[in-house]
């Protein structure tokens, strides 16, 4: 027998491990066979990164973590890791209220307005007083805060305001990772060199943001991306936080419930609940029962759980993203299929202009159905490499057919399988007769809308793109077609020209 990182463990010649109580030593020889093969899926999981270091208590835990950050500091002069946790607070409403004063200290709601389906995006901390969060239904907001102002987001401005946040934020950092459009790791450790100095860039970041774009933000300075993100979230609104090393984070997280730990969320608590773990100290006392309990999202727990995150900041790239799609849900449900092949026109555009701004090609095509009774599906397509509308559309078409034409709450399009280059191949002239025949498909189809909608969709498709202009538009397109059908119906008019 071997002792081991607090426990008992037998050895075997392939390596392998498992802990047997001494009442269990007894057990018949199947019972340790099952036993060993699930203590080995145990050190499998505990030995993902670094095999050598599972629950060895001589390197792994706090008081190492601590010491090898100071060791680390001693002979390079610099941490190994200072990372600055951004975050921006209530960030859609905040740009509303600074844009409009009268708005200020009043609960504004950014999402959809009490009338339509839809959820919450964000809401002001007036609004939050009242339970309303982001992402809860829109009905259930109206519900808890019915003199809260509503109103729609305009994405295209957050993502302008976005941009000039990113210039302020990558004056000190050497890397930026950014998690949405107000918020972001940044990597200081080579330009700050010192914590100290790290902590002034902060600052800094902090007032550049308050007086340049009259925006507040909450900022956490640690030596890990997660305890940053901790960091971030302590003081908030409008909060600063220093969490220089792991014996500060672990000081400060260890009481509190396992969901302060970066993964875990309603479903991962829950689960440790039931085991009657409860906080970041019953991790680190149950490290074994944890892996066993959760796989290899456990193993990284119990290392969070001392403090120990060695994850990098990771600037990301347009061709790391798994694919690119437009949806769109209707504040009614829609049975008409051809209505739907117009609406796949704007959607498949859409995708093509995302596509064209992140220069990414897909090799395949994804169509999202969810009907009226809630059950989602897609269907999926292999193309040849493009990010064509007609393209696109083309193949949305064909999938749109196979599917069951029941009623209809929200339909979507999209490219998947990315790459930053299209295929290399010489086009035949058959190839190029075919991409021909393709835009006259596409080109019919939008002057058919032109004279269904009375709409001017070819030279007005900037228009229909810029914020929520592609939302309205559709709505307008369903409330008209809904509108003539019915006069059809009752013989009012002749049916329209489907296209």
């Amino acid at each position: 027998m071997k002792y081991a990182g607090g426990f008992y463990t037998i050895r075997f010649a392939d390596g392998g491990g498992t802990k047997l109580r001494e009442n269990r030593l007894f057990l018949k020889r199947e019972d340790i066979d099952k036993e060993t093969e699930k203590r080995r899926n145990i050190n499998n999981a505990l030995s993902l990164r670094r095999p050598s270091m599972a629950f060895d208590k001589e390197k792994t835990d706090t008081d190492t973590a601590v010491s090898a950050v100071k060791q680390e500091t001693e002979r390079t002069g610099k941490p190994e890791q200072i990372i600055i946790h951004v975050d921006m607070d209530a960030f859609y409403a905040s740009v509303e209220a600074r844009d409009n004063p009268s708005l200020k200290g009043k609960p504004l709601i950014i999402g959809s307005l009490p009338s339509e389906r839809g959820v919450v995006a964000t809401c002001s901390y007036e609004a939050r007083k009242y339970g309303v969060h982001s992402a809860m239904n829109i009905k259930e907001a109206y519900r808890l805060c019915p003199h809260g102002i509503y109103m729609h987001g305009n994405h295209e401005k957050y993502k302008r305001v976005s941009e000039q946040l990113h210039q302020i934020w990558n004056a000190y950092a050497s890397k930026s990772e950014y998690l949405a459009l107000d918020e972001a790791y940044l990597d200081v450790t080579d330009t700050a060199v010192t914590f100290e100095k790290a902590c002034e860039f902060a600052k800094i970041i902090k007032k550049r943001t308050k007086d340049e774009l009259h925006l507040n933000c909450s900022i956490g300075v640690a030596y890990s991306k997660t305890a940053a993100k901790t960091a971030s979230e302590e003081k908030k609104p409008d909060g600063y936080y220093e969490i220089p090393t792991p014996e500060d984070y672990v000081n400060l997280i260890i009481d509190r419930d396992v969901r302060v730990l970066y993964t875990v969320g309603s479903k991962t608590a829950a689960k440790l609940h039931s085991e009657g773990i409860h906080t970041v100290r019953d991790i680190q006392n149950n490290q074994e029962k944890v892996v066993e309990l959760l796989g290899k999202q456990g193993w990284w727990l119990t290392r969070l759980a001392r403090g120990i995150d060695d994850s990098k900041v990771t600037p990301y790239k347009p061709e790391d993203a798994k694919s690119i799609s437009r949806e769109i849900t209707f504040q009614e449900n829609v049975n008409d299929f051809s209505f739907l092949k117009d609406v796949l026109v704007l959607l498949a555009i859409s995708v093509e202009r995302r596509a064209q701004r992140s220069g990414l090609f897909g090799k395949g095509v994804t169509l999202k159905i969810t009907y009226a009774d809630m059950k989602s599906i897609t269907r999926s397509k292999t193309i040849e490499s493009s990010r064509s509308a007609d393209k696109i559309y083309e193949q949305a078409l064909l999938l749109l057919d196979r599917v069951p034409h029941k009623t209809i709450r929200l339909i979507g399009v999209g490219i998947h399988s990315l790459s930053s280059r299209e295929d290399d191949k010489q086009l035949s002239f058959a190839d190029l007769l075919s991409e021909q025949d393709e835009n006259k498909i596409l080109d019919a189809r939008l002057d058919a809308m032109n004279k269904s909608y009375g709409l001017d969709f070819k030279n007005n498709l900037d228009k229909i793109f810029s914020g929520e202009t592609l939302y309205k538009t559709i709505e307008y397109m369903r409330k008209k077609n809904k509108s003539v059908s019915y006069k059809t119906k009752t013989g009012g008019l002749h049916e329209r020209n489907k296209g």
